[in-house]
């Protein structure tokens, strides 16, 4: 198992190192968070981290699925406070966009994580 994710464990060490290198300097911890998002997103380090808490007997997937199941709640909440701030200032066209990209973003997120189990990479 960690023969396949040793890649990952690797650059969670980077991330790991270029934060503590950058809190020990002083550098503002907005600037700190979006790096790592951004190094996070581009490395492929989110999904080896997930994968590699999936990989735990019994207890991973669940956990996985505690994590991924409240990002579409947040999602879905995101897209009516917008809603609704689109119906009070009378932007109902925007309104009805920001619903229709917030569904294709689910359906996509969806679509790619079917898509992910029926095709395997490997």
């Amino acid at each position: 198992m960690l023969k396949a994710y040793h890649r990952h464990l690797w650059i969670w060490a980077g991330i790991g190192l270029v934060i503590i290198i950058s809190l020990i300097l002083g550098i503002d911890e907005k600037i700190i968070v979006f790096i790592t998002i951004l190094l996070g997103v581009f490395t492929q380090a989110f999904v080896g981290l997930g994968g590699l808490i999936a990989a735990v007997p019994f207890i991973g997937p669940i956990i996985i699925k505690v994590l991924t199941i409240p990002f579409f709640w947040l999602i879905n909440a995101l897209g009516y406070f917008v809603g609704a701030v689109a119906i009070k200032k009378g932007y109902t066209s925007e309104f009805t966009k920001t619903r229709i990209l917030t569904l294709a973003l689910l359906i996509g997120i969806i679509i790619g994580y079917m898509l992910g189990h029926i095709i395997p990479l490997r």
